[in-house]
């Protein structure tokens, strides 16, 4: 597909077509806003009176989970650039928000963990967190800073595909070993507790407001995540990032530079990881170099892979889906668990190659319909799906 084509598509469409998609944007718009309600008004009181009240933390820990899954569903499912090194990002937001909480202490005084290893004066980059305005700002910007630096060195040189998901993995471990080896600066593999710490002169981790508080949080910003990032998949920007994503090479001879492009859909999708991980910090109670393994930033692709590519809506579902079901599983089969997660994993990628969504949207609705008695829905010109001479020449020589 060229870049002509790409921009002359709102014209070409059929009218029918583009009122069909205008109405289905409508639909999961509406349906993503009574689910938000759900989360919100429904959710919290019905597990607060069944004793469920752990379950209301873990759901808020999924759904900040959830957005970082949007962040890769952006780069990924949209512009097709396979990051394997999310968990940069992620840690960089986590520890951001975590700095701040640690100096909320008398005045004079500096976190404990700094006179176990001798430091007596706080290193000079622990400063700006005192200031909770700058740690709000520090929590995307830093990893959106980071991941613009990262894609602008990798996109100017044209490396994609395996490469860049090569590249990404190599710099999440090398940020790994620093994180890791930092004892002195940021606690090292201990990483920084928040559950202890105060905000508004309560403890974080066990004031139901506090936690109420960034439950709430998670929600409006998972909200506002997917809004951002259905924002900038629609229209003109959204069309050229499908284009990067189907053939590049042809982006470029039609006269367009795909660099600038794709470092701002990884700047974005940094700080949506960031703001992720700012957010499980403080549910969790603690964040440590463990949020750059491997094999966390790879699961966050999987996620992604359940729920389905270039859908959105299905990142989330398929982030709820996987962490749901570890935790049931781990509670209830603490010795085999993994094997159900592998075999969920495994099930995907040879039934549903497309995710649950992607199955849903193509194949799925067509069956649901066969089996309620209805007609499938035909994507092509109904007067020659219904032409006699068509439906005999299927039937009697195949499609």
């Amino acid at each position: 597909m060229t870049i002509e084509t790409v921009e002359s598509l709102p014209e070409v469409l059929p009218s029918s077509n583009a009122r069909k998609q205008r109405r289905s944007l409508m639909v999961e718009a509406a349906i993503v806003l009574a689910v938000a309600l759900v989360l919100l008004f429904v959710i919290p009181p019905i597990l607060a009176g069944l004793g469920q009240g752990v379950r209301i933390n873990q759901l808020g820990r999924f759904l900040a989970l959830a957005i970082a899954a949007l962040g890769i569903d952006l780069i990924w499912g949209f512009t097709g650039l396979l990051s394997l090194g999310h968990g940069i990002f992620f840690a960089l937001g986590g520890y951001a928000l975590a700095m701040y909480l640690q100096l909320q202490l008398p005045a004079g005084q500096i976190p404990e963990f700094f006179t176990l290893y001798g430091v007596e004066k706080l290193p000079w980059f622990w400063q700006p967190f005192y200031s909770f305005p700058f740690t709000l700002v520090a929590v995307f910007l830093i990893p959106m800073v980071v991941a613009a630096a990262l894609g602008y060195l990798v996109f100017r040189n044209r490396i994609r595909g395996v490469y860049f998901s090569i590249l990404t993995q190599a710099a999440l471990i090398v940020f790994f070993n620093f994180f890791n080896g930092q004892q002195k600066l940021i606690n090292g593999t201990n990483g920084l507790k928040t559950d202890t710490a105060t905000l508004f002169g309560m403890q974080v981790g066990s004031s139901p407001v506090i936690q109420g508080a960034f439950y709430t949080l998670s929600v409006l910003f998972l909200v506002g995540g997917y809004a951002l990032c259905r924002w900038l998949t629609s229209g003109r920007f959204g069309r050229m990032l499908v284009a990067i994503r189907d053939d590049e090479p042809r982006v470029r001879f039609s006269g367009y530079n795909p660099t600038g492009y794709k470092v701002f859909v990884f700047a974005i999708s940094g700080a949506l990881a960031g703001i992720a991980g700012a957010l499980y910090t403080v549910q969790s109670g603690i964040i440590t170099p463990k949020a750059m393994d491997v094999a966390f930033s790879i699961e966050m692709v999987i996620w992604v892979a359940l729920g389905g590519r270039a859908t959105l809506i299905g990142a989330i579902i398929g982030a709820l889906i996987v962490n749901f079901a570890r935790t049931l599983l781990s509670e209830q089969f603490p010795a085999f668990w993994l094997f159900f997660q592998g075999a969920l994993f495994l099930v995907v990628v040879t039934v549903l190659p497309d995710g649950i969504l992607g199955w849903l949207r193509r194949e799925g609705m067509n069956q649901v319909r066969s089996l309620l008695g209805y007609p499938q829905e035909i994507d092509t010109y109904p007067s020659l799906e219904q032409d006699p001479d068509v439906q005999y020449e299927r039937e009697n020589l195949g499609d």
